[in-house]
């Protein structure tokens, strides 16, 4: 999107970049007046809630950053979704970090939005991760307060060899940490989740004081994290039912799970958790999140939906928006749904052999166990022509789920029939694809303006191209040679914006069928020198990483818009970065380091 349609759209929606769809009401009747009555309600009751850390945890994936509008444009998808709790981000991390946060608190956070049977709901709770010490605390509860519904989200680490190795402290310093700060929290924020970290490998005995300890220091909502994706489904299911049977107070609170996916039993583990006990469920989009992923929340909630029988109980989720989310999410981080993904996978719902496809015709419950439109995905193929208008346009992609302004659709539709006119059929993956490259961009610092390859079998690959500065209007034009023609159209774009960078990753794949296929290239770059600029919430060190995504029916510009957009937001990263530095400096934003 343009600054200029930005800026309009802003004014015309109240600024947070997203049009109103809910009528005005007074967001204060959902504040939750006593949590403790709230947290034993949920306790008994048969709704699992959603706490996705897509924004937090998920972002934690390397080259996963995402920046202020991404954010914004996700949480209130994520609204929209029906996520009862949105972790928003690390806010003690840094000072971007902490606005992203009180952004989301302040906009997603205050506006009620619509259930699954279409009912006014509230505001989604917006959470703020924060280690177990005073400034992180101060911190989160400076970023969440503006919400409606705020929560503060603390943890500490409990297994023995995170005490020992990591923390340097005795379980008595621990236990006395965990009291102290939580109670600190519960003194600034009504609703309080406490987390110990890898508790899957920690002694359960000592779990339990460590929970009692939280409980009566005002935590309501208990999260027994798998960090490092170690237990089985009955090692954890069994750790959920021992700590809330065995913690004094456990069954009037919220126990959640959170549980990683190194062994691949991540979302097995969650589903495990629930069966035991557990309403909370803490998941991301597509799984995403650091090293092998956290728990899908898709999967998940998906399970639950398909077999009512099995778990007895349901979410809030509004199912039809899962395919557009996670679309969404994949395009904004660059990371790219592999085909044989559950739920949301290109071929999730594709049969090929005889056998399957002869039943789809007798009935499709042979093999298919939930409609494609459950999650929101419609299976019909061919949508619109080069003879389709505007409104046409307009009312196709309102009923896929898409809430665009005007301005925006105006900007999709010269993109639509410049596709129409290339392609016979326009399919509803590649007005997905369209909306996603023309609406999901970064600022643009550079934009490509034209791309001139010659290559062939006897020719040296050769690229020109011309971008333009934004910030001053010039127009600049390069030219290289390469090992191939992307490799010739990259050069030629880093002699004009000389940004030092290593290309770590790249990917292209057709969107649909056929020899017109829209080409879809999504690549990784990092910048040199960067490894551990920046630590996860656990302390773990993060490489500089960004994604870029292109989509174009040539493929040669499909590559440039990528790489493109990967430059975009590495130079606006570095832009932010050094405009906190300059606030630091002149001492009005200082964050200490972490205990």
């Amino acid at each position: 999107m343009s600054k200029a349609n930005q800026t309009e759209h802003e004014e015309m929606d109240g600024g947070d970049g997203m049009a109103d769809e809910t009528p005005a009401v007074d967001v204060e009747q959902f504040r939750i007046e006593d949590m403790k009555a709230y947290a034993r309600e949920i306790a008994h009751g048969d709704t699992v809630l959603v706490f996705d850390t897509t924004l937090r945890d998920g972002e934690q994936s390397p080259g996963a950053t995402l920046h202020m509008q991404e954010k914004m444009e996700i949480a209130h998808q994520l609204a929209r979704l029906g996520v009862d709790i949105m972790e928003a981000g690390f806010p003690a991390a840094s000072p971007g970090d902490l606005e992203a946060v009180k952004k989301i608190a302040n906009t997603v956070g205050r506006r009620p939005r619509r259930g699954k049977n279409g009912e006014i709901k509230a505001p989604p709770s917006i959470a703020g991760l924060a280690r177990a010490n005073k400034n992180d605390i101060d911190k989160a509860e400076e970023a969440v307060k503006g919400a409606v519904r705020p929560r503060i989200h603390t943890f500490l680490a409990t297994s023995d060899i995170h005490m020992q190795y990591k923390l340097r402290m005795s379980r008595d310093e621990v236990l006395e940490t965990v009291g102290d700060m939580v109670q600190y929290a519960r003194s600034l924020c009504a609703d309080v989740e406490f987390s110990p970290e890898d508790g899957g490998r920690s002694d359960p005995e000592f779990l339990v004081k460590v929970l009692e300890v939280a409980i009566q220091a005002g935590a309501t909502t208990l999260n027994i994290p798998d960090t490092v994706g170690y237990t089985t489904p009955e090692e954890y299911g069994a750790l959920i039912r021992y700590l809330r049977e065995t913690t004094p107070g456990g069954k009037d609170v919220i126990f959640s799970c959170h549980c990683h996916n190194d062994l691949g039993l991540a979302t097995a583990n969650t589903l495990s958790g629930v069966q035991s006990g557990a309403r909370q469920i803490e998941v991301t989009l597509n799984g995403i999140g650091e090293r092998a992923g956290n728990t899908s929340l898709e999967e998940s909630v998906m399970a639950i939906h398909v077999r009512p029988k099995t778990f007895g109980l349901d979410t809030n989720i509004v199912t039809q928006e899962i395919h557009r989310t996670s679309d969404m999410v994949s395009r904004y981080t660059g990371m790219v749904i592999q085909p044989n993904k559950a739920i949301v996978g290109a071929n999730a719902f594709a049969h090929e052999a005889g056998i399957h496809q002869d039943g789809m015709l007798k009935h499709k419950r042979t093999y298919e166990i939930m409609d494609a439109s459950t999650i929101g995905l419609n299976t019909s193929k061919l949508v619109l022509g080069k003879h389709s208008g505007k409104h046409a346009l307009a009312k196709k992609l309102e009923s896929m789920g898409f809430h665009l302004s005007q301005e925006e659709i105006k900007e999709v539709f010269n993109r639509f029939k410049d596709l129409a006119d290339k392609k016979k059929t326009v399919t509803e993956a590649d007005l997905e694809a369209l909306v996603g490259d023309e609406l999901y961009q970064p600022v643009e610092a550079w934009e490509l303006l034209d791309v001139q390859v010659h290559a062939g079998t006897n020719l040296t690959p050769t690229a020109v191209v011309k971008l333009r500065e934004n910030a001053t209007g010039e127009q600049k034009i390069g030219a290289a040679i390469g090992t191939g023609p992307v490799d010739a159209v990259y050069r030629a774009i880093n002699e004009i914006v000389k940004e030092p960078n290593n290309l770590v990753e790249f990917l292209v794949q057709a969107i649909t069928e056929g020899m017109d296929a829209n080409g879809d290239v999504t690549i990784r770059i990092e910048v040199p020198d960067s490894r551990g600029y920046k630590e996860t919430a656990q302390g773990r060190q993060r490489r500089r990483l960004f994604s870029g995504r292109g989509v174009e029916t040539d493929i040669i510009v499909a590559c440039a818009k990528a790489y493109m957009q990967a430059l975009n937001k590495m130079i606006d990263a570095a832009h932010s970065e050094r405009g906190l530095e300059h606030i630091e400096a002149e001492g009005e934003l200082v964050i200490e380091a972490g205990a």
